[in-house]
């Protein structure tokens, strides 16, 4: 590996960490972004060889031509990469028009279209929703009489919980057909009554996994953003066997080689007639990427390590520098919402958790919808002492 194009090399912010570590492995990092020069961080500029500035990443014209620059005065790529599910089409575009190693245009269908991931999912061994492509109200009505109410409908090709409905009832799906969507392609599925777990591990050249873990979200995140409820999820201490499991044989189908995946799975919390019993778990969606927001630091907090380095090793030397990871705890994630009044005051609560508290911050609104206002990331030895935490911060008046 010698030649590593990053995109976006400054948001979010925590992802400059990754082209510090792939210099570190000593690769020429280039960055292309739409921030100025001076604006980066000194770290970051420190770690590219070159910075190139576009006026727009959606202009792709002005992508192809940053990309064709680097090529021509710096020799061929040996990677492309955001780990950034925004930019994923964008990235497989790039490498496919310039030849770049890694996933291209093609393989992009059944990474970002939820009905395409089905037959994955099935050809693994695991069970998904039922669903239908929405078109009009008598065919939705139809798929309604099949699976019952609620139905959860999102778009095809999404991502995160935005633009994510649970129809409860005729009026509310009639309601929906009424609206304009602009000509984006629904999906619609039965609802599945169970807790997310993730899956998340970074894979080799050859499809294995050389670091695993996982997170838990007890809390619906498509509540969260449409009720503006709490925010919170954890990594697990130790990733249960049925995820890894199930991880595993999803990594394989999907054909996943040298990258960052974050895929997510539903635990049944009750009997289904026909998804299976209560503890079973089911496929919900794949993700090309490192979970969103903080959690890479969460899995650091969590897992005694570095996945910054941790993925620059993959892509510098195929395979890890260190294996050994000793020291597990649970990371929680909590975020608060700035409308809420809570018990106890930020104060209160960097006071009682000064000892657990890895990071705490005010979040920007593209981040809050999703993980609140306030931000807080703790670790503990035990689930109890966790829980007690999310107790303590979440605490109405």
């Amino acid at each position: 590996m010698r030649n590593f194009i990053f995109i976006s090399p400054h948001f979010p912010t925590n992802y400059e960490n990754f082209c510090v570590q792939l210099h570190e492995n000593g690769v020429n990092v280039f960055g292309i972004g739409d921030t100025p020069y001076e604006n980066l961080t000194d770290s970051l500029k420190a770690a590219l060889t070159e910075y190139y500035k576009v006026d727009s990443m959606e202009d792709y014209a002005q992508m192809y031509r940053a990309v064709a620059f680097l090529c021509y005065k710096h020799g061929p790529m040996d990677g492309l990469e955001s780990n950034n599910e925004y930019w994923l089409e964008q990235d497989a575009r790039l490498r496919t028009d310039f030849n770049i190693p890694g996933m291209k245009t093609v393989d992009m269908e059944h990474v970002k279209y939820k009905s395409k991931m089905k037959p994955y999912y099935a050809k693994a061994g695991i069970t998904t929703a039922r669903y239908h492509l929405v078109t009009d109200l008598s065919e939705s009505l139809e798929f309604v009489v099949k699976v019952g109410y609620p139905v959860i409908v999102k778009p095809d090709n999404g991502v995160g919980a935005t633009t994510t409905y649970k129809l409860k009832n005729e009026d509310e799906l009639r309601a929906f057909h009424e609206e304009d969507f602009h000509g984006v392609q629904f999906i619609m599925e039965e609802f599945v009554p169970g807790e997310i777990y993730s899956y998340d591990a970074i894979m080799n050249s050859r499809g294995e996994p050389i670091f695993e873990t996982g997170n838990h979200t007890p809390i619906s995140i498509m509540d969260s953003v449409n009720n503006h409820d709490d925010s919170v999820f954890y990594i697990e201490k130790h990733i249960a066997d049925d995820v890894r499991t199930a991880g595993r044989a999803a990594v394989k189908s999907f054909g996943v080689k040298s990258r960052f995946v974050h895929f997510e799975f539903f635990r049944l919390t009750e009997d289904h007639a026909y998804l299976g019993k209560k503890g079973k778990i089911i496929g919900l969606e794949v993700n090309y990427r490192p979970s969103g927001g903080f959690t890479p630091d969460m899995i650091n907090y969590a897992c005694s390590t570095d996945v910054y380095k941790d993925w620059a090793d993959m892509i510098a030397f195929d395979r890890l520098t260190k294996e050994d990871y000793p020291d597990k705890y649970y990371c929680v994630s909590a975020g608060c919402r700035k409308e809420k009044h809570y018990l106890h005051s930020y104060e209160e609560v960097m006071a009682a958790y000064k000892d657990d508290i890895m990071m705490t911050t005010e979040l920007p609104e593209v981040l809050a919808s999703a993980m609140g206002d306030r931000l807080y990331l703790a670790r503990f030895s035990t689930k109890e002492a966790m829980d007690d935490f999310i107790s303590y911060v979440f605490a109405a008046v």
